[in-house]
């Protein structure tokens, strides 16, 4: 419908004044991360534990990532379930919650001032993360309709909050002892929960739906996704339970191995339903999307080259750790976001200013809202910082690090440009 296959669901079932501002604080957390990481390549030349790098992997985790997930997932869990989403003020209420507490927890990570406020901030963002826990849970247990990918998502929100509740206490454990070890002990479990059971379930879950949807591709295969599940919950499980009990570092290869098994099935899931597509043209947008299910396995291998690492007590493992980290955050999470986003959001301006209009005469579609050469422009920038920042992590080469977040923060600015045209894009007149 109007070039977007996400149907009048979206239209009937969420508002645009819950959604937009998610995509809104989003794009300009994305800049603000941009900013600090030029401000602080010097950090990438040591322990990958130092209050700058704490601040941005928060601010692209929460402010970026998640903030933009979770306006989302309030438009397309609708879809997936084919239902109303359960109530619009738990969800102005995680958008507040989450606003108001990311600043103070990144400010605290910055400064390292890990007082109330950062305290504060911590328990504003549990407060965001049950609201959104609440609602999903409350939209889909009243929903006739069950299928692979609400559960994907379901869970996913079990991890988040998990995740969350961990960090609270780590936040807590820095000036109060309420665990048996130090916090730091505990960042490598309290990572892992957030990166795989919240960031890349979710993402599993809803590009299994939409990118067979936006392709206008007719495959399906809920066995092979039904596998995905298992293998990557399956390996959270067993990861979790050796790190509290204290698992033979040579074990840390399986759970790894099983994430990346689940990728692989993913992977030819994505490339079947390519294949299968009856839209023969791939527009930008749905081309970086794809782009980011090949990124997806980079984190993967810089893992397992890590564990050896570890296991070898070979030296570069400050190296491994942060090179695994920027291509998480900057690399498959940030390539999906924005090849989504200009996927969802025109469709959700359009239906804000256009859906009563449509009978008057021929209106714009949702692709003609944006900047398609901004766009490109955008996506060469993005790869080409991330090659660059990359390249400086691997060989500590200052100049690259510098070049490359200076192009990274080019991309972020082009982003905000065009997301800026979108939101605030008037009604031409006939």
């Amino acid at each position: 419908m109007f070039g977007s296959p996400l149907g009048s669901n979206v239209a009937r079932t969420t508002s645009y004044k819950v959604v937009i501002p998610f995509y809104a604080y989003g794009a300009i957390a994305f800049l603000a991360a941009a900013v600090l990481l030029l401000t602080s390549t010097s950090s990438f030349g040591g322990h990958w534990f130092q209050p700058q790098l704490l601040a941005i992997t928060h601010l692209m985790a929460l402010g970026w990532a998640t903030m933009i997930i979770l306006g989302a997932s309030h438009q397309l869990v609708p879809v997936l379930i084919e239902n109303d989403l359960y109530s619009n003020k738990l969800a102005y209420a995680s958008f507040g919650f989450g606003a108001a507490g990311i600043p103070l927890l990144v400010h605290g990570f910055f400064t390292f001032n890990l007082g109330w406020p950062a305290q504060l901030g911590g328990v504003l963002v549990v407060c965001a993360v049950l609201a959104f826990t609440a609602n999903i849970a409350a939209s889909i247990s009243r929903s006739k309709r069950e299928n692979v990918h609400a559960v994907f998502v379901f869970t996913a929100t079990i991890w988040l909050l998990l995740t969350v509740l961990l960090g609270l206490a780590l936040l807590f454990n820095f000036t109060t002892s309420l665990l048996t070890r130090d916090s730091v002990h505990y960042l490598a479990l309290h990572a892992h929960l957030g990166l795989v059971g919240w960031f890349l379930l979710l993402v599993l879950g809803v590009g299994s739906r939409l990118i067979p949807m936006f392709l206008i591709s007719k495959y399906t295969n809920p066995r092979l996704l039904w596998a995905v599940f298992i293998l990557v919950n399956t390996a959270l499980v067993l990861y979790g339970l050796g790190f509290l009990y204290g698992m033979a570092p040579v074990l840390n290869y399986v759970p790894a191995l099983l994430v990346l098994a689940g990728l692989l099935l993913f992977a030819h899931y994505c490339r079947r339903a390519y294949a299968e597509r009856i839209r023969k043209k791939v527009d930008d947008p749905m081309k970086a999307s794809l782009l980011a299910v090949g990124m997806l396995l980079l984190p993967s291998l810089v893992l397992i080259v890590l564990i050896g690492a570890l296991l070898s007590s070979a030296g570069g493992h400050a190296t491994l750790v942060l090179l695994y980290g920027f291509t998480i955050f900057f690399g498959w999470l940030t390539a999906i976001i924005l090849g989504m986003t200009f996927k969802t959001l025109p469709f959700i301006v359009w239906n804000k200013i256009y859906r009563h209009r449509a009978a008057l005469g021929k209106m714009p579609s949702p692709k003609d809202l944006f900047s398609h050469r901004v766009y490109k422009a955008m996506g060469l920038t993005y790869l080409a910082g991330f090659i660059l920042f990359g390249a400086g992590i691997l060989s500590g080469a200052p100049l690259l690090l510098r070049a490359g977040a200076g192009v990274l923060l080019l991309a972020a600015v082009l982003y905000n440009w065009n997301v800026g045209k979108l939101l605030t894009r008037k009604p031409f007149n006939k």
